[in-house]
């Protein structure tokens, strides 16, 4: 569920890069990350919409539990993540970051845009409906060349270097 924190990551995102790179988790993933109810939507669903952003160079998919293997192929010179973790500890991508000699950009958090807590809100105001389970959007990052990402996310923004000509 695309909200208005992903969409203000996504616009943070690319001010870091020349590309802005977004790949998404496939629904297999998303459902091993979140559980049976996860994806609300499928996956070439939630790649229109993201395409549909201005601020989104090139959208394509991962079908790990992490982006691990989307960076090696990638090797962005930035990678982002959003604004619920703290941390650099706290991605498991940020050993191989490190290792590679990536960039990480831990962007600003955007308050009050939850759709888990929005779900739940409109769970309680509807007769006989249930709460929903814990989960956010997946969305993680492609194989092109600088990554972003929230808990569920990720993203890559591309510096486009200069030739050696």
């Amino acid at each position: 569920i695309l909200h208005a924190g992903h969409v203000a990551y996504l616009r943070e995102a690319r001010e870091l890069g020349d590309v802005l790179v977004v790949a998404l988790n496939t629904d297999a993933s998303v459902r091993s990350l979140k559980g049976p109810d996860r994806p609300v939507f499928p996956l070439e669903q939630r790649m229109e919409v993201v395409a549909a952003l201005e601020c989104v160079d090139l959208v394509t998919w991962f079908d790990e539990r992490t982006a691990h293997e989307v960076i090696r192929s990638v090797r962005p010179s930035v990678y982002a993540k959003g604004g619920d973790y703290r941390r650099p500890e706290e991605i498991a991508e940020h050993p191989l970051l490190q290792e590679l000699g990536v960039e990480l950009r831990l962007l600003d958090h955007v308050a009050g845009v939850s759709p888990v807590v929005a779900m739940r809100n409109t769970a309680r105001s509807v007769p006989g409906s249930r709460p929903t389970s814990s989960a956010s959007i997946m969305s993680p990052v492609g194989r092109l060349t600088r990554s972003f990402s929230s808990r569920s996310t990720t993203w890559c923004a591309v510096r486009m270097m200069p030739s050696a000509a």
